[in-house]
């Protein structure tokens, strides 16, 4: 990990500072992405990149060149921005299936497009999605946040099946991530068998370390212990 520039989508949420923070711990360099406003001024090692859209392809495009300006390369990108609701689809609004879109599919499909040119000139590129174990079969109420992960997974196939030989695309499958919004969203549940920020990010920069150079395509469910 030592040296290497990382991308980091929703870099300033739960998920998001924990990988960036392991990221950065081993030695890598950081550019965090992310909707909200910056936080914290520019280093030598990490930059952050706030108000950003990457629903919006123009607006992926110039943070993915301002992350490559300031560190000179790209060689991975995480895709951690995204959303979740609950809605039925009796009940729901079509501009929620659409807000999911956006926030899961489009924001990783715009930031990829825009580093793949960057990571291909990398020895070692990596593209890392979150996708969702909710997607692989859909309860009631989750319609639209697993149709659109579901896009993540089949958008993951497809890069890696692309690009492969020059650029590894992989996802991680969460099942429920144990951060303080969803202990406060499902207080009864049982905590200690969700996966925690910190175990997901160990899977996730295996994946982009040099270690998973023969692992691409790959849809990796992570569920926390049982």
């Amino acid at each position: 990990m030592q040296g290497k520039v990382l991308i980091v989508t929703g870099a300033l949420g739960a998920l998001g500072k924990v990988v960036s923070d392991a990221a950065l711990a081993r030695g890598a360099r950081i550019a965090g992405i992310d909707h909200a406003p910056s936080q914290t001024p520019a280093t030598a090692e990490r930059i952050e990149i706030g108000g950003v859209d990457l629903s919006t392809a123009v607006q992926a495009k110039t943070a993915v060149e301002a992350a490559v300006k300031h560190f000179g390369r790209l060689d991975a990108v995480v895709n951690i921005a995204g959303g979740f609701a609950f809605e039925t689809i009796a009940d729901g609004d079509i501009k929620t299936w659409q807000r999911m879109h956006a926030l899961n599919v489009l924001t990783a499909l715009n930031t990829a497009h825009a580093a793949l040119p960057h990571l291909a000139e990398s020895k070692a590129g990596r593209i890392v999605n979150i996708g969702a174990m909710g997607a692989l079969q859909a309860g009631s109420g989750m319609g639209p946040y697993a149709a659109s992960k579901a896009g993540v997974h089949r958008l993951t196939e497809a890069l890696a099946n692309e690009w492969k030989g020059k650029v590894t695309v992989n996802a991680v499958l969460p099942s429920i991530i144990d951060t303080k919004a969803n202990r406060a969203d499902m207080p009864k549940a049982d905590f200690s068998k969700w996966v925690t920020p910190q175990e997901l990010a160990e899977v996730i920069l295996f994946l982009v370390s040099d270690a998973a150079s023969g692992v691409t395509g790959a849809l990796i469910p992570v569920s926390g212990r049982v």
